[in-house]
């Protein structure tokens, strides 16, 4: 069993993938010869594209001759501490971040102000497909797609006849929880991981989701049980807080582009940078 999904990482809860993919092992994994995996190591394909990203944005720093060039190859996907430092430089230097005006926070504020509540909490439950390495995905997402029916499209006779939900949650989920139907009791924002979050706060929806929601742990099907709205601050007291969430979004658009730049120009082999449905460095 794992530790309660829903949860930070920082309380213990493992490095499972974002997206679901499994864990693999390609004959090579390099960046202009760097090697990427240590003999032994099997990655996920987001674990091994962040890797690449690290090391092409670190030959980068070499390159603009801020760090030395003989500068440790890393092992296991760790750098040295004057690489991360190189690394901070040159982003600082080569990324155009603008800072947002007024009028965009205003605006991006209208449009998602329940994001900005305060105070709001969702009592929701769950049935979790875990990512573990050398899982077979597609087979697990596709009987993730099937729970998800199944709890969602019951008849009201079967709903009648019991716990729809507590019983996939019993009988699939890999997360303690399922041995109580799955319930999560009532959480906010700051008690998930980020990606949970996004999912589960700042909509206005009650029941089954109709999707899966993809976090760092796995799969999931979800169902609001009830929710709590809080109260949404007037756009003066979050500015700062909007501010900061169209700066990251910036930042991540620019660090995306200059990752796309540097990886035409390199010799990248046993990973595909071109597949990332996100961000190549989250």
């Amino acid at each position: 069993m794992t530790q309660d999904p829903t949860h930070r990482p920082t309380e213990g809860c493992g490095g499972a993938c974002t997206c679901a993919e499994t864990a693999s092992r390609p004959a090579e994994a390099h960046v202009n010869g760097v090697s990427l995996l240590t003999p032994d190591e099997a990655l996920d394909a987001v674990a091994l594209r962040q890797r690449a990203c690290t090391e092409l944005l670190r030959q980068a720093a070499i390159r603009e001759g801020l760090l030395a060039s003989d500068d440790p190859k890393p092992v296991g996907g760790a750098i040295s501490e004057a690489a991360s430092a190189a690394v901070e430089q040159l982003l600082d230097r080569v990324l155009q971040v603008p800072e947002p005006g007024d009028e965009a926070c205003r605006r991006h504020h209208e449009a998602n102000a329940a994001r900005f509540a305060v105070g709001e909490r969702v009592r929701a439950r769950h049935v979790l497909f875990a990512v573990t390495p050398g899982l077979d995905v597609n087979g697990l997402r596709q009987r993730a797609e099937a729970c998800l029916l199944d709890v969602r499209n019951a008849t009201p006779q079967e709903r009648a006849a019991g716990d729809r939900f507590a019983a996939a949650a019993a009988a699939n989920s890999n997360c303690p929880s399922g041995r109580e139907g799955g319930q999560l009791g009532w959480l906010s924002a700051p008690d998930c991981a980020p990606e949970f979050a996004r999912e589960l706060f700042g909509h206005p929806e009650v029941g089954v989701l109709p999707r899966l929601v993809h976090s760092r742990f796995g799969l999931h099907v979800v169902e609001v049980l009830e929710r709590e709205p809080g109260a949404v601050p007037p756009y003066h007291a979050v500015r700062e807080r909007v501010a900061l969430v169209l700066r990251q979004q910036s930042f991540a658009t620019a660090l995306s582009q200059y990752l796309r730049l540097l990886a035409g120009g390199a010799d990248l082999q046993g990973v595909d940078l071109e597949g990332a449905e996100t961000p190549l460095v989250q």
